[in-house]
């Protein structure tokens, strides 16, 4: 949908709300939402780019075999049952009578498809797919994902993993996801959730539409939902207090009080599922952004790592930086998840003296300077964190060298690994501790699809061997106690320093009626505009 008014865009530049588009917009009807937040999905493929602003929106467009429902509990969705076959894996029945937005049928077919295509090396969630041994179509209604060994938790691994209809990619050169170019299925889609894809214009805004075809029930008024990304805060709270956007993701920190007292809007806050940590580049042999510190890297001794998290004051971090809208993190999960760890919950606190005698013990005394690698608007209060944290780090006389970019520039780089040490929040997809154990710490395996997202290449031979184990164990306790001895190792090796646990801070015209969840998605399913 286009404006009378202009947006000010640019693929390498900040998007902004402009000042026309703030005087000229009308209001959105009752049965529309025009919402925002900081970072737009890179792309409207599900399988090409593994980020919550990517999954999150496609949610909406997109579904899987299973889904979460308003509480994070697993729920039917493509599949309507499904049951274990022994240990071998698991079957599932589909439900039959769904169509794709253009109106195929969706058959079994389309879920070998979309196994295939993301479980394929071009695809950035191939990971989710590293205990699936084989697929197996029974009928058209009924498939079998045979795993490699028992794997209790699979079913919730693939909340996120979305079905795309198999002829329509196949038709329009999209069989397989694209991270880095693009396909059609970059800025098209065809899926079976309750919202269609009407409109695209990356860095611009994106317009979805109801699906009157959909099979569920839906419990929205919506018929248009209108995505705006917005990555100047005070301008998304300018949008939201004169009407011009309805519901804006997150809410500044700063502005917490201002939308919560304020007539005719409301506050909705909670606890994400996301720990913002700083990781490392373990493998790195020398460090990218240091003058005198040449053909060594400090960062592969755990004193220097140990010192990094004693010169960093989390809790400050959370007082000052988060207004108090956080929570100190311990681990690589929120207490709140499953296999999280009480005997790995005790912190390595804030001692600047303790990390100055650290870097001595280490051989250098004088410390040395870094690259501080940082996004600017993906995290609430991403790059003034990492500000904050290279002022506590320069006490301790490491001298971090800030380098702050879009998220769209971040996760390339990181990838291409152009840092020092990174800033990094994760959310573990099926709420379970093993998740980030696969994705952030178990040593890179393209061919076993694991640490896909430990880009500082860390790799410790027991947290690799106890990863399948911890995978196919029934009995809690004893998967428990490998999920403990993990979550030690990371601790004491300081594989990355956990600061907070990110809030979940909305704001919105009171007349929305809504479901925060903490994985952060926004659900148009569950919005009502009274």
């Amino acid at each position: 949908m286009k404006q009378s008014c202009h947006w000010i865009q640019s693929r390498t530049a900040v998007v902004t709300l402009s000042a026309a588009l703030l005087s000229s917009v009308t209001l959105a009807s009752a049965a529309e939402l025009r919402w925002s937040s900081p970072t737009d999905p890179q792309t409207m493929d599900p399988h090409a780019v593994s980020s919550a602003p990517v999954l999150g929106f496609l949610n909406n467009v997109y579904e899987g075999l299973v889904r979460r429902d308003k509480d994070m509990a697993i729920a039917p969705s493509l599949a309507a049952s499904w049951e274990p076959l022994g240990g071998d894996g698991w079957r599932f029945h589909l439900r039959e009578g769904v169509k794709f937005h253009d109106g195929a049928d969706f058959t079994a077919e389309d879920v070998l498809f979309s196994y295939q295509r993301a479980s394929s090396e071009a695809s950035d969630v191939s990971s989710w797919f590293a205990p699936v041994k084989e697929v197996k179509v029974v009928d058209d209604h009924t498939i079998d994902f045979l795993t490699h060994a028992p794997d209790p938790i699979f079913p919730d691994s693939i909340a996120n993993f979305m079905i795309l209809d198999k002829d329509w990619a196949e038709a329009n050169g999209a069989a397989l996801p694209a991270k880095d170019t693009e396909t059609h299925a970059t800025l098209n889609a065809n899926g079976t959730g309750p919202f269609t894809l009407a409109a695209r214009e990356p860095g611009v805004e994106t317009v979805l539409e109801a699906y009157d075809g959909w099979w569920d029930q839906p419990e929205h008024n919506l018929t248009k939902a209108t995505f705006l990304p917005i990555a100047n805060p005070a301008t998304a709270v300018a949008g939201l207090l004169s009407g011009q956007v309805d519901l804006i993701n997150p809410v500044p920190v700063q502005d917490v009080g201002r939308i919560r007292n304020q007539d005719g809007f409301a506050l909705h806050q909670g606890i994400e599922a996301r720990v913002i940590m700083l990781g490392f580049g373990h493998s790195h042999g020398a460090l990218k952004s240091s003058g005198e510190t040449a053909g060594t890297n400090p960062f592969q001794d755990v004193k220097v790592r140990t010192a990094v998290q004693k010169a960093i004051n989390a809790e400050a971090l959370v007082d000052k930086i988060m207004r108090g809208n956080a929570e100190v993190a311990s681990q690589l999960v929120s207490p709140q998840m499953k296999g999280y760890s009480k005997a790995a919950s005790t912190r390595i606190g804030h001692d600047p003296e303790g990390a100055r005698a650290l870097l001595s013990e280490a051989g250098y005394p004088d410390g040395f300077s870094f690259g501080l690698s940082c996004p600017n608007d993906r995290y609430i209060n991403d790059e003034a964190l990492c500000k904050a944290m290279a002022a506590m780090l320069a006490q301790a006389g490491m001298k971090a060298k800030l380098n702050a970019m879009p998220v769209r520039n971040y996760w390339p780089e990181l990838r291409a690994g152009n840092f020092d040490m990174y800033l990094l929040g994760w959310s573990p997809g099926t709420f379970d501790a093993e998740h980030p154990v696969r994705f952030l710490v178990t040593s890179k395996n393209d061919e076993k699809k694991l640490g896909s997202w430990n880009f500082g290449g860390y790799s410790n031979s027991k947290v690799d061997a106890l990863l399948p184990q911890i995978q196919r164990e029934i009995d809690p306790e004893k998967r428990q106690a490998m999920l403990d001895e993990v979550a030690t190792i990371v601790r004491d090796d300081v594989v990355y320093v956990p600061l907070h646990i990110q809030p979940l801070l909305w704001g919105s015209k009171s007349n929305i009626d809504l479901t925060q969840r903490a994985d952060n998605f926004l659900m148009l399913r569950w919005i009502t505009v009274n």
